[in-house]
C-alpha cells in the first residue's frame, strides 16, 4: 500500500480558505478596473466582473454596502473598489467582497464603443431608410454563428416548431477572439455571393463586453450595412447592445427571438387561412345575396314593365269592366225579364236599334252631302266672295269691285263690269 497521503477536495479548499482569511495583504485592498457583466439582485446586492486589459476577477457587493454607492454602475464603467478577497469553500472559487465602489470614469472599451457608435450614426448607417424589410415567408435562412454553440441549435429548434418549411443554412464563423471579426465579415460576404438565403441571422450567445466585441468592430458593421440580404442581429441578451444591433435591419434580444422574427408561426398561418376562408365565404354569400336581391328587383321591374305583364293587367282590367258590364246587363235583363222571354229577343231589339241608328245616320249623311258646297261645285257651281265674305246678294257688290270665284279645282279673280238686279 502506498505511503503517500492524499487530501480530499474539501481539505484542500479549506486550507486555501484559511490562507485567504489570514493573509492581511488580501484585506481592504484597493483595485482599479472596468465593470463587466453587471447584475443588480432584487434584494439590492451587486454582482459584476472587474477586469483590465489582461485579466478579470469576480466581485460581489452586499446590499448594505451597495446603498452607499452614489452612482448607477453599468458595464464599461471604470471604477475604484475596496474589498476583501475571499474563497468560496464549497465551489473552490474566489472573489472580492466589495465594501466601497467609486466611479473612475468610462472604461476604454466603452469609450471605443461610444466613439464608433457616434461615427456610424453620423454617417447614416443607423437610419431607418436603409433598413431592408424581413421577408414574411422565407424559404432559406442563413445563420452566421459558431457551428458548436447553442445558437444554431436554438434557431433550428425554433424554426422547426414555428415554420418547418424553411431551410437553415449554417455559415460557420468565429464569434469570439481576435480573428472573429474577419471570420464574421467573410461569412456575410459568402452568404451574399451564394444568394441562397432570403434573410440572414448573425449572432452568438451572451457574454462580457470583451466576448461581444467582434460585433462592435467597424468592418463587421460595414459588412452588415452592405449586405443585399436582410440581416437580423442576435448578439447577446436583452441588456447587451452592440454596434451590429444598430446597423442590422432588425435586432433580436436572443437567437431564439431572431428565429421568431425571421419566420411566421405555422399556427398563426393556419388561423389566418381559416379566418380568410370564413371571410371569403362571408363575402361570397353576401355577394350572392346582393345578386339575388338584385335579380328579384330586376324581375319585379320586368314584371311591372314587360308587355306581357301590361297586357295581363289590361286583360284583368277588361275582365273587371266586363264583369261590371255583365252585372249591369244582368240587372237590365232582370228588369226586362217580364217583357223579354229570351236573350235572343233582347239581341234582336238591339240589332233593330242599331239598324235604325245606321239608317238615321245614312239619312243625315245624305242631308249633309246635299248641303255640302263642295258637292254643288262638282255640278258646275262656284262660290263668290268679296273681301273673304260670301256674296249673297247683288247689293253686296258694285261695279269695278274685285271678287273671288271659288271653283272645285281653284280660285278665279274677277272684276265686276256691271250689276243687274233681277234683270233690271
Amino acid at each position: 500500500m502506498e505511503d503517500n497521503k492524499y487530501l480530499t477536495v474539501t481539505s484542500l479548499n479549506r486550507y486555501i480558505k484559511y490562507k485567504f482569511d489570514y493573509d492581511k495583504n488580501l484585506k481592504g485592498i484597493l483595485i482599479e478596473g472596468e465593470i463587466s457583466n453587471f447584475k443588480r439582485h432584487s434584494r439590492g446586492h451587486f454582482y459584476f466582473t472587474l477586469k483590465d486589459e489582461y485579466s478579470q476577477i469576480s466581485c460581489m457587493m452586499f446590499a448594505s454596502s451597495a446603498r452607499s454607492v452614489n452612482f448607477s454602475p453599468k458595464d464599461g464603467d471604470k471604477v475604484y473598489i475596496k474589498g476583501d478577497v475571499q474563497t468560496y469553500e464549497a465551489g473552490g472559487t474566489y472573489q472580492i467582497y466589495v465594501t466601497s465602489l467609486k466611479n473612475a470614469g468610462l472604461g476604454d472599451l466603452y469609450l471605443k464603443f461610444e466613439q464608433l457608435k457616434k461615427e456610424l450614426s453620423e454617417a447614416g448607417l443607423f437610419d431607418e431608410r436603409f433598413k431592408k424589410p424581413i421577408p414574411k415567408y422565407p424559404k432559406v435562412i442563413g445563420v452566421i454563428t459558431s457551428e458548436t454553440g447553442a445558437v444554431i441549435h436554438d434557431i433550428m429548434t425554433t424554426t422547426s416548431r414555428r415554420y418547418p418549411l424553411v431551410k437553415i443554412v449554417l455559415y460557420p464563423a468565429l464569434v469570439q477572439g481576435d480573428t472573429a471579426k474577419e471570420s464574421i465579415v467573410a461569412q456575410i460576404k459568402k452568404a451574399n455571393q451564394d444568394n441562397l438565403a432570403d434573410v440572414l441571422i448573425v449572432g452568438r450567445g451572451g457574454g462580457s463586453i470583451e466576448d461581444l466585441w467582434p460585433f462592435n468592430e467597424k468592418i463587421v458593421a460595414m459588412a452588415i450595412f452592405d449586405s443585399k440580404i436582410p440581416i437580423i442581429s442576435a448578439v447577446g441578451h436583452e441588456s447587451d447592445t452592440t454596434i451590429a444591433d444598430f446597423v442590422a435591419d432588425k435586432r433580436a434580444a436572443t437567437p431564439t427571438a431572431a428565429a421568431e422574427l425571421a419566420t411566421p408561426n405555422v399556427i398563426d398561418i393556419k388561423d389566418e387561412i381559416k379566418k380568410n376562408i370564413i371571410q371569403i365565404n362571408r363575402l361570397i354569400q353576401n355577394k350572392l345575396n346582393d345578386l339575388s336581391n338584385m335579380m328579384l328587383q330586376i324581375d319585379k321591374r320586368l314584371d311591372t314593365s314587360s308587355p306581357v305583364n301590361r297586357l295581363n293587367n289590361e286583360l284583368e282590367r277588361l275582365n273587371v269592366l266586363k264583369i261590371r258590364l255583365n252585372n249591369s246587363m244582368n240587372v237590365k235583363i232582370n228588369n226586362e225579364r217580364v217583357r223579354l222571354k229570351h236573350n235572343y229577343e233582347l239581341l234582336n231589339k238591339i240589332n233593330n236599334v242599331l239598324d235604325n241608328k245606321n239608317s238615321n245616320f245614312k239619312v243625315l249623311i245624305s242631308k249633309l252631302n246635299a248641303l255640302n258646297p263642295l258637292l254643288i261645285m262638282d255640278k258646275g257651281f262656284s262660290i263668290a266672295k268679296k273681301d273673304d265674305h260670301i256674296i249673297r246678294s247683288v247689293n253686296d257688290i258694285k261695279k269695278d269691285d274685285t271678287i273671288n270665284l271659288t271653283l272645285q279645282d281653284g280660285v278665279v279673280l274677277s272684276r265686276v263690269i256691271e250689276v243687274n238686279k233681277n234683270g233690271k
